[in-house]
C-alpha cells in the first residue's frame, strides 16, 4: 500500500475512535480523488445539469462527517462515498423534476425546438433505477457498477472491498454493463 493510502487509512482509524484532528488531516488527503469522482460522475449527465463537482463534494462531505460510520479502511471509505455520490445525484435530478420545477418538461431553445429529436440522453434517473432494478437481480453486479462508476475504484480495489478476484469484477461488469444497456434502451 502507499503511503498514502496507509495515511488515509490510519486516519480514518483515529476519526472512528472520535479524533476530530484526524478528520482535518484526512480532508486534504481524500478530497482530490473525491473531486475527480465528482466530476466524473457529472462529466456523463445531462448538459443541463446545475451541480457543479464542488457541491457535490461538499455534500458529500457533510453527509459523511456527520454519519455514524466506522471506516474499515481507504477502500470501504470510498465504497461508502460512492453510494453517497450516486444517492446525492439522484436526489438532485429528482428535485429538478418535482411539479413545481416543470414536471420533467424538457428545456428547449428556439433553435432546438425547430429540430426536435425523439431520443433523448439516458438520465441519472434512469440509471438509478436501472441500477436498483439491477441490485434486485443481482446485488453484486449493481455493487460493481456503483464503485467503479460512481466511486472510481480500480478493479483491484473493487475486488478487495467485494471479496472477490479481479478476474470475477471484469466478468460482472461485461454482465452489468450488458444488462444496463438492455434495460436503458428499452426506457
Amino acid at each position: 500500500m502507499a503511503p498514502d493510502q496507509q495515511a488515509v487509512t490510519r486516519l480514518l482509524k483515529q476519526w472512528g475512535e472520535g479524533d476530530k484532528q484526524a478528520l482535518d488531516q484526512l480532508m486534504p488527503l481524500v478530497y482530490d480523488q473525491l473531486r475527480s469522482l465528482a466530476g466524473r460522475c457529472l462529466a456523463s449527465g445531462r448538459p443541463e445539469q446545475t451541480l457543479r463537482a464542488t457541491a457535490l463534494v461538499n455534500e458529500a462531505y457533510v453527509r459523511l462527517v456527520h454519519s455514524d460510520l466506522t471506516f474499515n479502511d481507504r477502500v470501504h471509505f470510498f465504497a461508502v462515498a460512492a453510494r453517497l455520490l450516486r444517492h446525492i445525484l439522484v436526489d438532485h435530478a429528482r428535485g429538478l423534476h418535482r411539479q413545481k420545477r416543470g414536471a420533467g418538461a424538457e428545456k428547449l431553445t428556439l433553435d432546438e425546438a425547430v429540430l426536435v429529436s425523439p431520443e433523448t440522453p439516458s438520465s441519472i434517473l434512469d440509471l438509478d433505477e436501472a441500477l436498483s432494478r439491477l441490485a434486485e437481480l443481482d446485488k453484486r453486479k449493481a455493487d460493481v457498477i456503483e464503485l467503479l462508476f460512481f466511486g472510481g475504484l480500480t478493479y483491484d480495489e473493487v475486488a478487495a472491498a467485494l471479496e472477490i478476484s479481479a478476474a470475477t469484477v471484469h466478468r460482472e461488469l461485461r454482465m452489468a454493463k450488458a444488462w444496463l444497456h438492455k434495460e436503458l434502451a428499452a426506457t
